[in-house]
């Protein structure tokens, strides 16, 4: 024998009572069965809510019972054949017309008992189960209705009624013994002695199927629901968590006691008495394995799960005179108990000066009361604090026997949770290492789950999501090293890239899973997209709260800078080439560096100064190190050397700036680059991260770009204008050839000044050699005091600026999993 039972979900329809019917087609080829439903979709809380409104006095419970009655009959006419439904109808309708008398009464006397309702939920089944049979019968099964209230017997606690097991289990079998057909059975209704209604309480239909399977020692009970099984954790915050193949009955109640939805502790304990394995299929996915859960606890990974509650508030209890106060954990238990709260969680430190409390935040104001009129008289001679609350928490608990045998799930848990900046209020475990739950920030909920489900489930890896504003050559040059890198990093480097926003000036998109980086679509092609607005990108951002989140700004915006210190606040990494936030005030610079070491972090900016070259990086190393820096010389734009470079062969310097700008070196408006401003900024970051309060005003900057060009209206009339002072620049540079020497645009910052300009250097100067777009920067310290330490290479164009972009986030990848 086996028992099934299908949720309201799964007989919400037409459609999906025509699956539920072939499941038991199938079934009944191989087993004996029995089947139990709930009320079809919905109904039991239509009928809830119209015995509340009855009895305040709202008269819309007629209409819609009335739109039940249609919905019941057109199911009717939908599943039984015409020939047969006079009397599942004349059912039905005898059914409706009790209902309309019942709420009217409530409705007169403004009164509605826990008997009452019992009553009046009791119909939702009833009538399903009734209709499925008769439908069931017109397909060709032995079907007949068991109304489950002649079987099941309880006490008259209505609402939750607790079942009289002896008496059950003798009318369970004595039932089947004498009917042999297929027995479509209610769920979620009994009956006490005296043959009044009750209900089983919370998830009550399934609590039937338990009941009857334990009774008839059933070979399974299958729990037929809209989901394939457990899942690792809740889909709706975790978008990775998938099917847990086995559990064991202990790690299952677990993950239900913390919020897991698809099967509840008084489900599990008939069958866990007797043994019974209990699946979780999917109707919809019949071939589908689902969850088994049974006596074992199969060896694989050291978690089964992650489940989670929200809405929790702490209440501590603490004082300097408590080790004082005589059986203060009973007291406090008590007075609870006496208020009818319920206490999820329980942490004490072992001085028992501190004992914390996690509740649902709807019964705070109660266990307050309660606790604080309990000791009265301790809080009054200050013996005891007054009840400390906090609120807007929630507890996430990760589950699995496997445990107990493998050291180390605290620590990782632990870890994964200090890693994505989550605090943890208070801790619980116990002595069997089943469970270990964590208080965390509501806020931090979801990034705590994914955080968690990254640390246990997927492999060693390391998810880095990625939210990525400015698609142009560079943004683009990302994408493509991301997506042809992707499968390296993944096996050798254990760090999985994940973009799941992208946006330029104009529009954004978003994808939970992550887009196709081998097909990443611009934010205009993308099938979500939307306009671009830079307030709704960050708060889409905040709110998928994904663990181990990077913000990559490859824009030279001043407007997104400006959103930097939300998005470090948001515990949210950033990786940028854009130089506007540091190069602007030293208080902004100062205030953001300091932010992200308070949030723990990573703002990293490499390419703010030489594209992929590491000097940032050497720079910070320098000065960690101990060493100081005394003087810094550096051509820091690649677009100006190359521009000077090409000029010693000749062409016009007009020329030169253009085929530079159509080589993607300099920006859109060449006159960013002439007017020595990008260097300025470039010098005022190494400055900064040389331990200087360098301001922009103390950089005394010679422009390259003539008066006349200034004002140019297009960039067009730049380059028109430019050329009636293409023979300045040849004799500039006719100039130092005379004295051997060759021009170069550079920065100098020594003694606290710095200054940007054309210089005219000797052959034995190291930025002589400089060729094409490369930079150069000397940095004479302390130590590289005789010898200056030199990096040169290239520090301009499109590649080398995204490929020093990657590898900011590759290294924020590796400080995560670190």
């Amino acid at each position: 024998m086996k028992i099934l039972k299908f949720g309201g979900s799964s007989v919400a329809n037409q459609e999906s009572i025509k699956k539920v019917f072939e499941i038991i087609k199938e079934s009944k080829k191989k087993d004996q069965i029995a089947v139990v439903f709930s009320a079809f979709g919905g109904v039991t809380e239509v009928l809830l809510r119209s015995a509340s409104n009855a009895k305040h006095g709202d008269k819309s419970f007629v209409e819609a019972i009335k739109k039940l009655e249609d919905r019941h009959i057109e199911l009717v006419r939908q599943l039984v054949p015409i020939h047969l439904q006079s009397t599942v109808l004349t059912f039905v309708k005898v059914r409706f017309n009790e209902l309309e008398d019942l709420f009217h009464g409530i409705y007169l006397i403004k009164e509605c008992t826990p008997r009452t309702l019992d009553y009046v939920a009791s119909f939702g089944e009833r009538l399903s189960a009734f209709i499925l049979a008769e439908a069931l019968k017109a397909e060709g099964f032995d079907a007949e209705y068991l109304d489950a209230r002649e079987i099941i017997r309880t006490n008259d606690r209505f609402g939750n009624a607790k079942v009289d097991f002896p008496t059950t289990n003798d009318l369970i079998q004595d039932y089947f013994h004498q009917h042999e057909g297929l027995q479509i059975i209610t769920g979620f209704v009994a009956s006490t002695a005296k043959g009044e209604t009750t209900t089983l309480g919370r998830s009550g239909s399934d609590y039937t199927a338990a009941i009857i399977a334990a009774a008839l020692l059933a070979e399974s009970l299958e729990i037929w629901t809209d989901v394939s099984g457990v899942l690792t954790s809740d889909p709706r915050l975790v978008y990775t968590a998938f099917t847990i193949p086995q559990l064991s009955y202990h790690e299952a109640m677990e993950l239900s006691h913390f919020g897991a939805k698809v099967i509840f502790p008084s489900t599990m304990q008939p069958a866990m008495k007797k043994g019974i394995p209990i699946y979780i299929k999917n109707t919809f996915e019949p071939s589908n394995p689902g969850t088994l859960i049974n006596g074992d606890a199969p060896a694989g990974k050291l978690i089964k799960g992650i489940s989670s509650m929200s809405d929790i508030a702490l209440l501590n209890i603490q004082g300097a005179g408590i080790l004082d106060v005589i059986d203060v954990n009973r007291r406090i238990f008590g007075s609870l108990s006496s208020a009818n709260v319920n206490v999820i969680l329980i942490s004490q430190a072992s001085s028992e000066q501190i004992t914390c409390l996690a509740i649902k935040a709807s019964e705070v104001g109660i266990a307050k009361e309660a606790i604080e009129k309990e000791f009265f008289h301790e809080i009054r001679n200050g013996e005891i604090d007054v009840v400390h609350v906090i609120s807007d928490l929630a507890v996430v608990a990760v589950v699995g026997e496997n445990m107990k045998q493998n050291p180390g799930a605290s620590g990782r848990m632990f870890q994964a949770l200090g890693q994505n900046n989550v605090n943890v209020y208070a801790i619980a475990q116990g002595s069997s290492e089943l469970n270990i739950s964590a208080v965390v920030s509501k806020a931090d909920l979801q990034k705590a789950l994914n955080a968690l489900h990254e640390a246990f489930f997927l492999s060693d890896n390391k998810v880095l999501h990625v939210f990525l504003v400015g698609v142009g050559l560079i943004g683009q040059a990302l994408i493509k090293m991301i997506a042809n890198q992707q499968q390296k990093l993944q096996k050798e480097n254990l760090l999985d890239i994940q973009i799941h926003g992208i946006a330029n000036s104009r529009f954004m998109a978003f994808h939970e899973d992550g887009f196709d980086l081998k097909n990443c679509p611009l934010p205009e092609e993308a099938p979500e997209a939307s306009i671009m607005d830079l307030e709704k990108f960050i708060s889409q951002m905040e709110s998928m709260n994904f663990s181990n989140s990077v913000f990559v700004d490859c824009t030279a915006s001043q407007d997104v800078a400006d959103f930097y210190e939300r998005i470090l606040e948001a515990k949210v990494g950033i990786v940028t080439p854009n130089k506007k936030a540091n190069s602007g005030s030293l208080e902004k610079y100062k205030n953001l560096k300091k932010l992200a070491g308070k949030r723990g972090v990573k703002f990293l900016y490499e390419t703010n100064v030489a594209a992929g070259l590491p000097v940032i990086n050497t720079l910070q190393d320098l000065m960690l190190s101990g060493d100081k820096v005394l003087k810094i010389e550096a051509v820091l734009s690649g677009s100006m050397n190359y521009i000077f470079s090409e000029l010693e062969n000749g062409a016009p310097f007009s020329n030169v700036v253009r085929k530079a700008k159509d080589l993607g070196y300099t920006e859109p408006d060449p006159r960013d680059d002439l007017s020595g401003m990008d260097v300025a900024r470039k010098i005022l970051i190494l400055g900064r991260e040389a331990e200087q309060d360098l301001h922009f005003e103390d950089i005394n900057i010679q422009s390259m770009v003539p008066e006349d060009c200034l004002i140019a209206a297009s960039v067009e009339e730049f380059f028109d204008k430019l050329k009636g002072h293409d023979e300045e620049f040849a004799r500039l540079l006719e100039q130092a050839k005379e004295k051997g020497q060759k021009l170069r645009f550079m920065a100098t910052l020594e003694n606290g000044k710095a200054k940007v300009g054309l210089q005219s250097l000797d052959a034995t100067h190291p930025f002589s050699t400089l060729k094409g777009s490369d930079n150069m920067i000397l940095f004479t310290t302390e130590r590289y005091h005789d010898f200056p330490m030199i990096i040169r290479g290239p520090g301009a164009g499109a590649d080398v600026t995204a490929a020093g972009v990657f590898a900011d986030v590759i290294r924020i990848g590796n400080y995560t999993r670190s």
